[in-house]
């Protein structure tokens, strides 16, 4: 089996976060772990957290509300908001942080994602660009830790696919 490829950079010109990763599985298997709850919350959060979705709607317009619950319970509630998609190919989105009442925390900023995917052989890849509206935006969510829960989540990602054989 190959080594995985994973791509990170920041381009604090325009704002964004890019990340590009391999998959040792077809794009429909990491589709629907991207895009169904009962997927998601096996993946989603970094270890030793894990995410618990509140409710989802995954279609244009639709909101997927979930939390990361740590390892003391404590919650760090979180929304998307998808805006387009396209089945198997690419969705966009807005995420944010939530307060206790699943409201927007005005807070800490929101993320503009575009998830592609596409098939190479027996592997997906899966691109993300994040954009922020402003570079104090970007760094925030950086020194947050972003990128090592990112990391650590396609990580589980990868394990849940092995794990179910969703190849």
């Amino acid at each position: 089996m190959k080594n995985l490829a994973m791509d990170f950079s920041v381009d604090k010109e325009n704002n964004k976060i890019h990340v590009k990763r391999e998959f040792a599985a077809y794009v429909n298997n990491v589709w629907d772990a991207w895009t169904k709850a009962e997927l998601l919350d096996q993946w989603w959060a970094p270890k030793p957290y894990i995410a618990k979705t509140r409710s989802m709607d995954f279609s244009e317009g639709g909101t997927w509300f979930y939390a990361m619950i740590g390892p003391q319970g404590e919650e760090h509630r979180c929304r998307a908001d998808y805006q387009t998609i396209s089945p198997q190919q690419s969705f966009t989105g807005l995420d944010a942080f939530c307060d206790e009442h699943w409201n927007t925390n005005t807070d800490f900023p929101r993320t503009k994602w575009d998830v592609a995917f596409h098939q190479d052989g027996e592997y997906t890849v899966v691109e993300v660009v994040m954009t922020y509206e402003k570079l104090s935006d970007l760094e925030m969510i950086i020194q947050m830790g972003f990128k090592e829960g990112f990391t650590m989540a396609l990580g589980n990602l990868d394990e849940l696919l092995a794990q179910h054989d969703l190849k």
